[in-house]
């Protein structure tokens, strides 16, 4: 649990930089290519091919591509037709498809699930939902592509690497990376286009995104789910709706409704709160009375 709050809070500022400084002004798929890269350059020098079994290895490079290659194509185009915030009410979705897509490959059904899940959307629903008019659906399908492709991406790991030391888990995680850089890559030569940062805040920020958002982030928040339930797991990822909106408020000053941020915080806390109590009591860890 620790990982996947610490990540929280380090994404929580990732939407407002996108948005406010690369979103129609960088080539999108320039930036996914830059992003990948430099977390590919993080996780590289710790490979060991030969200590890796190769079906590991491309299991691995295929989860990268989509969590990250393909999750990344479709969030960068969103950022070109909604806001952020709007982005970040698209996103309340996420713990469905991780709550039945988890299930479904586990072959049953797990009330518990669904209902931290729902609970979750219901908290985002809460802080962000406004009224949408038939302009906004397109780029409704498209931050469904990126929540479809991070959730596949996050349930694959966990049923992979759980029970993987940590050491085993640090080491082969380039090869998560390695496969993000290949669909980047065919992207960025099919379709990118010459707009390249200007300035020194533009690199600054992707040279950010790369080292610390993505390559930092993305493996502590793949290494923590494979330590928590899955319904745990789907209520954090709407977790980070609130802390993104208050760094958009606090730093951006941009509009937010506080008591409606407030208690759409709650819910999700209370979403996972009870994943986590329903966890302990299905595995025998229920605490004393």
């Amino acid at each position: 649990m620790f990982w996947l709050i610490l990540v929280t809070l380090l994404w929580a500022f990732s939407f407002s930089l996108i948005g406010v400084y690369l979103a129609g002004q960088v080539d999108p798929y320039f930036s996914v290519l830059t992003r990948v890269l430099l977390a590919l350059a993080v996780f590289l020098p710790l490979l060991r091919p030969a200590q890796t079994p190769r079906r590991v290895a491309l299991q691995l490079m295929g989860i990268g591509a989509i969590q990250l290659g393909l999750m990344y194509l479709f969030y960068y185009q969103s950022l070109l037709l909604l806001s952020v915030p709007e982005v970040l009410l698209f996103t309340i979705f996420t713990p469905v498809y991780i709550a039945l897509i988890y299930d479904g490959l586990q072959g049953r059904l797990s009330p518990h699930h669904l209902i931290a899940a729902a609970i979750s959307v219901l908290g985002a629903a809460v802080i962000r939902w406004e009224k949408l008019d038939s302009g906004y659906w397109l780029g409704f399908l498209v931050v469904q592509g990126a929540n479809l492709c991070f959730a596949i991406g996050q349930v694959a790991y966990k049923q992979l690497m759980s029970g993987r030391p940590t050491r085993d888990a640090l080491r082969d995680f380039g090869w998560f990376y390695l496969g993000a850089a290949m669909v980047a890559t065919v992207a960025w030569l099919v379709l990118g286009k010459p707009q390249y940062p200007t300035t020194s805040v533009q690199w600054g920020v992707l040279v950010w995104l790369g080292i610390i958002a993505s390559g930092a982030g993305y493996f502590l928040w793949n290494r923590g789910a494979t330590q928590v339930d899955a319904g745990t797991l789907a209520a954090m990822n709407n977790a980070l709706i609130p802390a993104g909106l208050l760094v958009n408020l606090l730093i951006w000053n941009r509009d937010a409704d506080l008591p409606r941020l407030l208690a759409g915080g709650i819910l999700i806390a209370g979403a996972v709160v009870y994943s986590e109590a329903c966890s302990r009591k299905a595995s025998g860890r229920e605490p004393p009375k």
